[in-house]
């Protein structure tokens, strides 16, 4: 088990069961850092094509960028790349493009002079200084203002910067990872996003999906959280109940990993005993899925008592296999006439034909 938490992944986590990228979130503020998701799992085929991409693009030095919707996991996607990066003895600097005005993202990125403006008593070096040899990475780059843009652009071609208040320019040797939920070529059209920056950044592009497009990453990530509040919360033996599954499998997590991190952490200070409910959730737009109409067929009964007098090991799980397999053949291998088939949700369809090795890329367990 090799794990990555803070800034330099000594301390951290990658389960190769799982594949689990965790993050601490109480080192990411003692860094002054922004981490949108604490944690991320490469379980589903979507994640593990993606953990394929990085493991490809990290060791060389090309401009990253990551696209993804907010709480999905950006940051740590950077970091992994990072480390597995052939600077990953050096700084990994991050900042949040969108949290600043357009004066102090100057500073912050390029540094300041003593005196260069009200507030500067002493020369200060920026994150490309900082990170010098290392990784920089600029979360919510999509909303740099144009101003800003065009001095990141020349920093990025001339490979040097220029303090707040200097004249002289310092040298930088910087790998940018770059993240946005914004459509940049939408925001190029509009004028709103320099098209060479963008051609900058764009050298190699990960996409990293939202939760409901991966939902073999639902079930394993809920568990690591629910561990991990657990042991905060001081509870032991806390678990979630098949009907809880059920219905995290069949939300769509408009929040991504953020959000079921909340949710579990939130669950588990309002349940009243060891188990979770999906009471104990306030999630909206649930589909509930309704207990199957008796099927009065004698020979269906039959053939299931005879396999019951057999009593071969893990019947239920032979019998809810057997079934996902058949439908799925049936409706020619269609995911959304076989989800409606069986009454479930597209999520929970995926996560059993990812178990069953019944989707591209994967294999069963």
């Amino acid at each position: 088990m090799e794990t990555y938490i803070g800034s330099n992944y000594g301390d951290g986590v990658i389960d190769n069961a799982s594949t689990l990228l965790a993050f601490d979130e109480l080192e990411s503020r003692s860094l002054s850092l922004s981490v949108r998701a604490t944690a991320l799992v490469f379980e589903d085929p979507v994640s593990r094509r993606l953990l394929e991409q990085i493991e490809r693009i990290a060791p060389s030095d090309a401009t990253v960028l990551i696209i993804g919707e907010t709480g999905t996991g950006k940051e740590l996607v950077a970091r992994h790349v990072h480390a597995l990066s052939k600077r990953n003895k050096n700084t990994f600097g991050a900042l949040n493009c969108a949290a600043l005005s357009e004066n102090l993202i100057e500073s912050e990125l390029f540094g300041h002079e003593k005196g260069a403006f009200t507030g500067a008593v002493n020369t200060k070096a920026g994150w490309f200084e900082t990170a010098n040899k290392g990784s920089l990475f600029l979360d919510e780059v999509g909303d740099l203002p144009i101003g800003m843009q065009a001095k990141l652009l020349r920093v990025l071609q001339e490979r040097e910067v220029v303090k707040v208040g200097s004249r002289t320019s310092v040298p930088v040797d910087v790998r940018i990872i770059a993240a946005t939920n914004v459509n940049l070529e939408e925001a190029v059209a509009a004028s709103h996003f320099r098209a060479d920056l963008y051609y900058r950044f764009n050298v190699a592009t990960l996409h990293l999906a939202p939760l409901r497009e991966r939902p073999g990453d639902i079930m394993p990530l809920a568990r690591h959280f629910l561990k991990i509040y657990s042991e905060r919360l001081g509870y032991t033996e806390i678990k979630l109940s098949p009907s809880t599954e059920l219905a995290l499998l069949n939300y769509d997590w408009p929040g991504n990993i953020r959000e079921l991190e909340n949710a579990i952490h939130r669950a588990l200070l309002v349940c009243p005993g060891n188990r979770l409910r999906p009471e104990d959730f306030k999630l909206s737009g649930v589909r509930h899925v309704e207990s199957a109409n008796s099927v009065s067929t004698s020979s269906l009964e039959s053939a299931l008592e005879k396999l019951c007098e057999q009593a071969p090991p893990k019947l239920f799980d032979i019998l809810e296999e057997t079934i996902v397999r058949t439908a799925f053949s049936f409706c020619e291998e269609n995911q959304v006439q076989t989800a409606k088939l069986l009454d479930i949700s597209r999520n929970v369809l995926r996560h059993k034909l990812g178990l069953y090795g019944l989707l591209p890329n994967s294999a069963k367990k």
